[in-house]
């Protein structure tokens, strides 16, 4: 049975399937159902969505971008404008990241030390400083139900010793975010980074050094940054047996189906990725068949649509043929509605996920599942 207005945050683990975990993540703004793809809304919108449509197809939560948010308009500004949930027309929970991996991506001239990373903007060239604190107090002003704490995303392929001191480092301002996070009110949650890029024995520290801290929930970061995926893999197998059963576990980026799919199957309870909306805007669409890609000439002349037993209207009611059309002439609506199609099948896939375990059947359902994507797509006649 499930509060019907909680006051805290907390997570329920309701049913296993060898380490596949179905549970809820429980907020004041609501339950999120888990395992969970949380779309991304960088700058305060999912590209190409209504924020009812991005509901309708199931999704609990959403991604807001705190180094993008505190650029433009200003986390201040979103403050003074009732929040991020007013702002962005979304009632629903939202998690936010702590900016520390778009300023390794993106920022230029930026340099780190103890106190925190200053930087300038790939916007304007405009000089900024986060700290530890700052970066939780921004979070605070939009009003985030998922907060992260700053921490240091190394780049790899990286020596030992500097994957090393960023892990140290990150462990330190750890303490700090959770002592910055202290003052907010109650039912908001901070969770904890997990780095150690790909040595196992450093990913382990990192996760026993973040659980001492102590926190509701805790993120594996560092990861879907180019490594293999059995690289990433394996990581996750290092920490998810160390990372408290009673607590959400978070995969930061991540990513493809495929890698959800092997991700839940090793514990991971939440995942977001910019790959289904950035794919289609790239002509790219996900179906049950595999990734179909829209931009080549053999569906000109297709009239079927991507998949007609999609529940998804994108997906089911126009043709190939006129989704190719869209593209070839640069048509915003061809992006719409390819990301549309996306997102439903990336929620889809959780929805399905989640039932196999619930009923006993999840190893079974992922097979079936890459048994769909290997016969890929059937070429019109």
């Amino acid at each position: 049975m499930t509060d019907l207005v909680p006051t805290e945050f907390h997570y329920r683990l309701n049913a296993t399937d060898g380490a596949a975990r179905l549970g809820e993540v429980v907020t004041p703004r609501g339950i999120v159902n888990t395992p969970a793809f949380m779309p991304v809304g960088t700058a305060a919108t999912v590209k190409g969505m209504y924020p009812a449509q991005v509901r309708e197809l199931g999704a609990d939560i959403v991604l807001g971008n705190t180094y993008h948010l505190m650029l433009r308009p200003s986390a201040e500004r979103i403050a003074e404008l009732g929040g991020l949930h007013e702002f962005m027309r979304w009632p629903h929970p939202i998690l936010t990241d702590s900016g520390g991996f778009q300023i390794m991506s993106l920022a230029s001239l930026r340099k780190m030390n103890e106190k925190g990373v200053t930087f300038r903007s790939h916007i304007d060239g405009s000089y900024h400083e986060l700290s530890p604190e700052r970066s939780v107090e921004i979070q605070g002003l939009l009003g985030s139900d998922i907060q992260m704490q700053l921490d240091e995303c190394v780049r790899l392929p990286a020596s030992r010793e500097e994957i090393a001191r960023a892990l140290q480092l990150s462990l330190r301002w750890a303490e700090r975010s959770k002592r910055a996070f202290e003052s907010q009110p109650k039912g908001r949650a901070l969770f904890g980074i997990v780095q150690g890029g790909d040595l196992p024995a450093l990913r382990e520290e990192s996760a026993r050094g973040l659980i001492d801290i102590g926190f509701p929930g805790y993120s594996i970061g560092g990861l879907a940054v180019g490594e293999p995926q059995e690289v990433m893999l394996a990581m996750i197998e290092a920490v998810a047996p160390i990372l408290p059963a009673d607590k959400p576990r978070y995969l930061m980026g991540v990513g493809t189906p495929d890698d959800i799919i092997e991700s839940v199957a090793r514990g991971v309870d939440m995942f977001d990725c910019v790959m289904p909306t950035r794919a289609g805007r790239h002509a790219q669409a996900f179906t049950r068949f595999g990734k179909i890609n829209l931009k080549n000439a053999r569906h000109a002349k297709d009239p079927r649509p991507l998949d007609e037993e999609s529940d998804c209207p994108a997906a089911r009611d126009y043709s190939r043929a006129y989704l190719h059309h869209l593209i070839r002439c640069d048509e915003m609506l061809g992006s719409m509605l390819l990301t549309w199609v996306n997102l439903a099948y990336y929620q889809s896939l959780m929805k399905g996920i989640r039932a196999s375990i619930a009923e006993g059947r999840f190893e079974a359902f992922k097979a079936q599942v890459k048994e769909g994507w290997a016969s890929g797509d059937i070429p019109a006649r």
